[in-house]
């Protein structure tokens, strides 16, 4: 009986965190449509916190950040994103919209892989 119990106990407690997961990441999408970036980015590291045991989720939580960084005009900083979903995860569905993301940017000017990225001081 008292390892029904636990076991019971155990599944709730996953379920709930499942559940939350998918909470932080909807709400995530909805402020990605209303463009509101810094909730998006509150929601995806709420959504982090909560996925470590489920890295399968790790492209997609990246992949809108990169779209958010870009809607932002943080464009390296979302290459920068985008590579990383590539070299670490390059036979998923969210590799291959990084890539088109990529073409995109570099398309419009915003990425040259080529060339490194420049600091340059603000004029005084």
């Amino acid at each position: 009986m008292r390892t029904l119990i636990i076991l019971t106990l155990a599944l709730v407690a996953t379920g709930c965190t499942r559940w939350s997961l998918d909470h932080h990441l909807n709400n995530a999408y909805r402020a990605y449509e209303d463009g509101d970036c810094a909730c998006v980015a509150l929601e995806l590291s709420k959504a982090e916190r909560k996925s470590r045991s489920r890295g399968y989720l790790q492209p997609e939580i990246s992949l809108l950040r990169g779209q958010c960084l870009e809607r932002e005009n943080l464009f390296v900083d979302a290459a920068q994103t985008y590579q990383f979903i590539i070299s670490r995860y390059p036979t998923s569905e969210y590799a291959y919209r990084a890539r088109a993301r990529l073409q995109t940017l570099e398309q419009l000017g915003h990425h040259n892989p080529a060339e490194p990225a420049k600091a340059t001081p603000a004029p005084l």
